[in-house]
């Protein structure tokens, strides 16, 4: 259950007969974001799971929603400056990430086989996922209202939010921009032109994004266009340094800026190369020239840049890097993990703080939702059903039994309380045939159970029955962490003089039994030769990041030594990159307390020394 709701203030923009949201787009839903709104954005207990340096400036990387985020913010009094966000762009695209195993130190012939990638397309459900980008174009509309009005509510008042999207959801977003925001605070329309179109013979190639620029109060924004220049092409300098004429060159009275040209709204800036430097094998991936440009023209030094859906942490890095503070949030552990490893990598200090909501995310809410699926005994797809239904269960005496199931990416269906049940016994209900007896409701937060039933028996509408159901006793088990053997030495060797933390196996059965699914599916394919990926009885070609803590036995977490596994097997070591392979140990200068252990898919496990 949340702690309490904190309101959403200020109010979104009236007046606007044309473009207002809720008048005039009439999608199915628009009222019950009106009570969502009403009731207030969820506040959460907030844990906090580590600390990179001293952290004076109070830097956050927050797991968890946006809404939620917001609602933390507000209530710590924390005002924001400039807000990036790149959102899904609701394209019908699922996003996974690329898992490596590991180079085993314990076996030689490892060593010398370079790496083993498992076939991105055989991996749509494993729990690489990071994010599915399929909605429901009402649904995405309703999420997005929600999220904007949260997030104008931590606005500072000279604040600007930069929007990125692109051609299949921006132009209705743009009206709740104006509708959130107000027409008069629209500043531009940038666009992202970069090189890489999709091509296609029947229309012209796809090469550019979308960013809407929105001030919080007309005229108080930061513009500093000083800083965000465009450089004059060759052509142009060449051109307005002489004008040939005839048989002599006469120089021409006017001088170009040597600052460059004022800055334009098409922003032509490269993708990043598959071999650059900041590149984090992250799916969405934006270019640190395209962060630079925003963060440069609409904050100054030491003001505060937010980032909803950080992603692989971009708009952390470059705040980070142009001295402004920074707030990265985001649902994906992925994400968190990678904007973690990136920044510690940049010598940045923050705080790792995790949103309380009471769901054990599977890994993310899409897999969560995905995993919920094989949980459930005997649910199964129904196609005739109305969407809010997630499938059907079948029951030899009552027939079909509809199941609904709370969208994790949605904060709004999270709490069952009489909104909701209002919706399900007046609207999901009559839309089902005439025949269905009983429907079943799970739940991960709810007001009171008496009262929800109390509601349901005094609503004399319908006969159906209603069975109410927590939906965190089936995520319960979900997971199981991995285990681990190892021993502690003192060891006293060249300039070093401490402790070693080798690890002599390690197991994880997750892992492990995706990578036998992924074998067996390949092996059944005879049109291609296919050797199958195998796991050494050490099984430490699975880990791909060690931290020690030598300072608390328990609490929050203190990385005093890590070491990060890449894909090529090179380690970094606390942050600094190295050419050398991991021989299987990690040092510490204190004797360790507690070890923890991430997997090539993210999962972590933390052992008692």
């Amino acid at each position: 259950m949340p702690v309490k709701y904190v309101p959403f203030i200020p109010e979104p923009v009236e007046g606007q007969a044309v473009l207002n949201f809720n008048r005039i787009l009439k999608y199915k839903g628009a009222d019950e974001v009106s009570m969502t709104l009403q009731r207030g954005m969820p506040l959460y207990e907030m844990e906090k799971q580590e600390t990179v340096g001293e952290n004076k400036d109070g830097n956050m990387i927050i797991r968890g929603e946006c809404v939620s985020a917001c609602a933390y913010l507000k209530e710590q009094g924390i005002k924001v400056d400039l807000v990036y966000i790149d959102p899904p762009f609701a394209s019908g695209a699922d996003y996974a990430k690329k898992v490596y195993i590991r180079r085993n130190p314990k076996v030689a012939e490892a060593i010398v086989r370079a790496e083993q990638e498992l076939d991105l397309e055989e991996l749509k459900a494993f729990e690489e996922k990071m994010y599915g980008d399929v909605w429901d174009k009402e649904k995405y509309l309703n999420w997005m209202y929600e999220n904007l009005m949260a997030i104008k509510s931590v606005m500072s008042e000279t604040a600007s939010i930069y929007v990125h999207l692109d051609w299949h959801i921006g132009h209705y977003v743009k009206i709740l921009l104006d509708e959130i925001f107000g027409e008069d605070n629209f500043i531009n329309e940038i666009i992202w032109k970069y090189a890489g179109a999709r091509t296609s013979k029947r229309s012209f190639g796809k090469k550019h994004d979308t960013l809407f620029w929105y001030s919080k109060i007309d005229d108080k924004h930061i513009f500093n266009y000083d800083d965000v220049r465009d450089e004059y092409s060759p052509t142009t300098l060449a051109r307005n340094k002489y004008s040939n004429t005839g048989s002599a060159d006469r120089v021409l009275n006017y001088k170009p800026n040597e600052d460059g040209k004022f800055p334009e709204d098409v922003w032509e800036i490269s993708i990043i190369n598959p071999f650059a430097k900041e590149r984090m094998d992250y799916a969405t991936q934006k270019p640190e020239a395209l962060l630079e440009k925003v963060i440069k023209s609409a904050s100054n030094q030491e003001m505060l840049v937010a980032d909803f859906f950080g992603g692989s942490g971009v708009t952390a890095a470059v705040a980070n890097k142009l001295g402004r503070r920074f707030i990265h949030c985001d649902v994906g552990l992925n994400s968190i993990q990678t904007t973690r490893d990136r920044l510690r990598a940049d010598g940045a200090e923050f705080d790792v703080l995790e949103i309380k909501d009471g769901v054990q995310l599977y890994r993310n809410p899409v897999q969560t939702m995905d995993k919920i699926k094989t949980l459930i005994p005997g649910l199964k797809n129904e196609d005739s059903l109305d969407s809010f239904w997630e499938g059907i269960i079948t029951d030899s005496k009552l027939g079909t039994v509809p199941v609904y199931v709370p969208n994790l990416m949605d904060s709004s269906t999270k709490l069952l309380d009489k909104v909701l049940m209002n919706r399900i016994i007046h609207q999901a209900i009559p839309d089902l045939s005439s025949d269905i007896k009983k429907v079943i409701v799970y739940y991960v937060d709810i007001t009171s159970e008496d009262e929800i039933n109390k509601f349901i028996a005094e609503d004399d509408s319908t006969t159906v029955e209603i069975e109410l159901r927590d939906l965190k006793t089936v995520l319960d088990d979900v997971v199981i962490e991995d285990y681990a053997e190892f021993h502690v030495d003192e060891v006293h060797e060249d300039l070093f003089g401490g402790y070693a933390v080798s690890i002599d196996s390690f197991v994880s059965d997750r892992v492990q039994g995706k990578i036998a699914e992924f074998n067996d599916k390949n092996l059944l394919n005879t049109k291609k030769e296919f050797t199958p990926i195998t796991i050494s009885e050490e099984g430490l070609e699975l880990i791909e990041m060690l931290s020690v803590d030598c300072t608390a036995q328990d609490g929050e977490w203190h990385s005093d030594s890590e070491i990060k596994i890449d894909k090529n097997g090179y380690i970094i070591v606390n942050g600094e990159k190295t050419k050398d392979f991991w021989d299987g140990r990690i040092l510490c200068k204190e004797k360790p307390l507690r070890l923890k252990i991430r997997n090539i898919c993210g999962d972590e496990t933390v052992w008692d020394v």
